[in-house]
């Protein structure tokens, strides 16, 4: 039982007979159930009892039991309190609002506040377009969801929806310098969300959709980049698209392979399968298949949604039909953005030579990045603890940046070309292999040449 993602760290208040043998007995104990110590700090020594915090990884909470459990069982030591590391974090929040002004004096107040703040309220009511200048609109983004397709979790609510969208707020804030407010809705209706958006949009400069299920999804932002004169992007389709395609561009790369030669396979027709595919035909890719949970997805079959019949109109030029083994016949390219487990690593063998496999279903992807090493040359996923994660954090900051930066009114098919382009050329010719085909998310090249890329502007 391999342990190690720190979301699943823990902490342990021991108390222990005063011998500091038994820290040693400890480690042991949780080395043997599969755990990896990370910290072992004294907290309090006496000639009676020693008080030690031993913090480690677990591969989960039924793991995280097992080893507290054989850590109880050492004997001379008892197992006080354990802390979820990650729900410490949580806390009281991840984010936080703070003045950027001093406010310490009556004189500091007159001009933060009443009156002098009423000379530049007076200001903007005659020149509204200087909202943007003169207040915090210019550097804001409102993360907007209704908690109806939260990460992999499903339709769970926008109190439950909050902290992803603290962490958005917060990677926003890391990345790109930009202020994002978690905005989450209690409804679930089209017409409502629409116009709650509508109506908070002056305090914002751009608006960052999140986690609102397909397909409502689409027809939410297509309605408000309508009546909106500000950006409206939803990550989960244009920045996983932005993404996939800088790391598709450099995989291709590497195999020495042409975008307008190659068969790609989509598994997932929803919003992210969407929005690559769109980005991928935008990109010059011409034979592209999209399979559901019924198979490949073709024109003319009139069981489709709305939705399908569209992708079904733009996609599978060959007609092909069956399941995903049967599309993947001689393909070059399979994407999943769909659901675990449902590629058999053998079928990658039945691909093109020098195929490409993205299994980004998250946690668990479409196939085990491992076993798909062994047939494809090159395997990129959604997880942090393999090569080639695709991840959008690469994307959103910079493309927020960019588009505030040049006070964009709207986000084109042209400006997510150049986005992707630039992401991809982080990636230096000299650096470029199987295993890293995406830059690093703490690369500060990356978000700085997303941002130039959209703005046309030096970000430096």
């Amino acid at each position: 039982m391999a342990a190690t993602p720190s979301s699943y760290s823990i902490t342990m208040r021991l108390h222990t007979n005063p011998d500091h043998g038994v820290v040693g007995q400890v480690a042991t104990a949780i080395s043997e159930q599969g755990g990896i110590v990370t910290g072992i700090d004294v907290a309090e020594s006496s000639h009676a009892r020693l008080v030690v915090d031993v913090t480690c990884s677990a591969s989960d909470s039924d793991h995280a039991e097992k080893v507290v459990a054989a850590v109880d069982e050492v004997e001379g030591v008892v197992v006080h309190k354990v802390s979820d590391r990650t729900f410490l974090l949580h806390i009281g929040g991840k984010i936080e609002v703070r003045s950027k002004v001093p406010l310490r004096t009556r004189d500091d107040l007159s001009m933060a506040y009443t009156p002098g703040v009423g000379r530049v309220s007076m200001a903007l009511a005659k020149n509204p377009d200087d909202v943007s200048r003169l207040t915090v609109k210019g550097n804001s983004v409102a993360v907007v969801t209704d908690g109806s397709a939260v990460l992999g979790l499903g339709n769970i609510g926008p109190g439950a929806a909050l902290p992803v969208m603290e962490g958005k707020a917060a990677l926003f804030k890391r990345f790109a310098d930009i202020d994002a407010w978690p905005i989450c809705l209690a409804s679930q209706d089209t017409d409502e969300i629409v116009k709650a958006v509508e109506m908070i949009a002056p305090g914002f400069g751009g608006i960052n959709l999140e986690d609102i299920a397909a397909p409502r999804c689409f027809e939410i932002e297509a309605r408000l980049r309508e009546s909106l004169d500000i950006p409206v992007f939803h990550d989960d389709q244009h920045g996983t698209a932005i993404v996939v395609l800088a790391a598709l561009t450099n995989a291709l790369r590497v195999v020495k392979k042409q975008m307008a030669d190659v068969r790609v396979v989509v598994s997932g027709g929803g919003a992210a399968g969407t929005a690559i595919v769109t980005l991928l035909l935008a990109a010059g890719v011409s034979d592209v298949v999209v399979v559901d949970r019924e198979g490949a997805i073709c024109a003319g079959d009139e069981s489709l949604s709305e939705a399908h019949r569209e992708l079904a109109e733009a996609t599978n030029p060959r007609r092909v039909t069956g399941d995903l083994h049967a599309v993947l016949q001689g393909a070059d390219v399979f994407i999943g953005v769909s659901a675990p487990r449902i590629l058999q690593p053998d079928w990658i063998a039945e691909m093109a030579d020098q195929a490409v496999i993205f299994a980004l279903a998250n946690p668990d992807p479409e196939v085990d990045p491992g076993e798909a090493g062994k047939y494809a040359a090159v395997v990129a996923s959604g997880r942090s603890d393999y090569p080639n994660q695709i991840n959008n954090v690469l994307a959103f900051p910079g493309v927020f940046r960019g588009l505030l930066d040049a006070r964009a009114s709207e986000v084109s098919v042209d400006m997510l070309l150049r986005a992707a382009e630039a992401l991809a050329l982080v990636v230096k010719d000299d650096e470029l292999n199987p295993s890293f085909i995406i830059p690093n998310v703490f690369d500060p090249d990356v978000p700085k040449s997303v941002a130039r890329a959209i703005s046309g502007r030096d970000t430096d």
